[in-house]
């Protein structure tokens, strides 16, 4: 390649990065699109909306960089020399460059991580006291739902023709017990930005607020056996006083 192609190459990728990095400067994350997740449903999607989006906006930098790299060589380079009727000059090593493409992905990756640590110990934050408390038992092939305020025997089992609803209170923490009492499940509410799983004889924790009233699909996202996909749910969440009506007609029940 020639030096005024080089040239035009470098400015070429220097221009995109800095309105790259200058675009994402000025905008905030309410800005961005939720690149397929909604915004504000829950506590989990405010702190982990952000990273979401980062992450999408650091592959697509990379990708349009990586693009370019393959593209102009393979078009400019590849004609230049065809006119030459010359062989394309083999380079067999250059340092700056091989240092160049191992420091970028490892100070992308090193970043990438330190977000995902910090967001991650936020979400999984279990210190502060919740107002709520709400068991889910995975079984083979549905769920099981305990609102121990309603008492011990306050309990919703579902089963695969007749999916449990999981009701929780809108603007208000509920803090989540995780079991399964066969095999491995995945306590899974898209929507919700939250994926835990159900592990046999180790209990998880989970800790969030809905922020938002409406109806939200969940899953098992683990393979865990022949009815797997079967494994479905409904969150109901709802205003306080409809929740609190709610634990009232399941004490009645039991």
């Amino acid at each position: 390649m020639s030096a005024p192609m080089k040239r035009a190459l470098f400015w070429l990728v220097g221009a995109i990065g800095a309105s790259t990095v200058l675009s994402g400067c000025s905008l905030k994350s309410k800005d961005i699109s939720g690149l397929g997740f909604p915004k504000n449903v829950t506590s989990v999607n405010d702190t982990s909306l952000s990273l979401w989006q980062g992450a999408w906006i650091a592959a697509a930098v990379v990708g349009v960089f990586t693009l370019i790299l393959i593209v102009w060589p393979a078009i400019f380079h590849r004609k230049n020399d065809a006119k030459k009727g010359e062989f394309p000059k083999q380079t067999q090593y250059n340092i700056p460059v091989e240092v160049f493409y191992t420091v970028i992905p490892f100070i992308i990756v090193a970043v990438l991580f330190y977000f995902t640590a910090t967001k991650e110990s936020k979400i999984t934050d279990t210190k502060v006291p919740a107002m709520h408390q709400i068991s889910v038992e995975g079984i083979q092939w549905s769920w099981q739902f305990a609102y121990p305020e309603a008492g011990k025997k306050a309990i919703v089992t579902g089963t695969p023709e007749h999916p449990p609803t999981l009701y929780m209170p809108q603007g208000e923490s509920v803090r989540f017990t995780i079991n399964s009492n066969d095999v491995v499940h995945g306590f899974w509410i898209p929507a919700f930005m939250i994926q835990i799983q159900n592990l046999p004889g180790k209990t998880n924790h989970l800790q969030f607020t809905a922020n938002k009233i409406g109806t939200f699909p969940g899953r098992c996202n683990i393979l865990c056996g022949r009815n797997h996909s079967q494994m479905i749910f409904k969150v109901k969440v709802v205003t306080p006083e409809q929740y609190q009506k709610y634990l009232n007609t399941l004490k009645a029940s039991a």
